[in-house]
């Protein structure tokens, strides 16, 4: 199971490297990301169908998958000695969006107060049966 801060972190660092002017650096940051992003991605759509609440983390991820591929196969495009491209920065800005949406919707969750069981009252014939009992 991977980790699902490991390709946060590196797209950030590919993002910092790229604005920094690293080129070379940012390439090959944002190409290890697309394996931890489709790491986490599949482990969430698998938590998702195996039936636990993992369906916005499994849309993010699928979506953050998608944009860190496009920002990879940007910059690897991209002519030697040229500026980054603005469709590599952009595709990881909004890759890192995608995977705050998740954080963003914990943090601002209403909080479930538990709630008293309504009580079923019991028929006539369940008293009798009870107290039969217990005679």
């Amino acid at each position: 199971m991977g980790s699902r801060l490991l390709p946060l972190v590196l797209a950030t660092a590919a993002l910092a490297a790229g604005a920094v002017g690293l080129a070379g650096l940012a390439l090959w940051l944002g190409l290890l990301a697309v394996p931890a992003a489709a790491a986490a991605a599949f482990v969430a759509v698998s938590d998702a169908l195996d039936g636990r609440p993992a369906l916005l983390r499994a849309v993010t991820g699928g979506l953050a998958l998608a944009l860190v591929v496009l920002a990879s196969s940007a910059r690897a495009n991209a002519p030697a000695g040229a500026p980054p491209s603005p469709l590599a920065t952009w595709a990881l800005l909004l890759a890192l969006f995608a995977y705050g949406v998740p954080l963003v919707v914990w943090v601002f969750e209403p909080v479930r107060v538990p709630t008293a069981r309504a009580q079923r009252r019991l028929r006539q014939a369940e008293v009798d049966e009870l107290l039969s009992r217990a005679a």
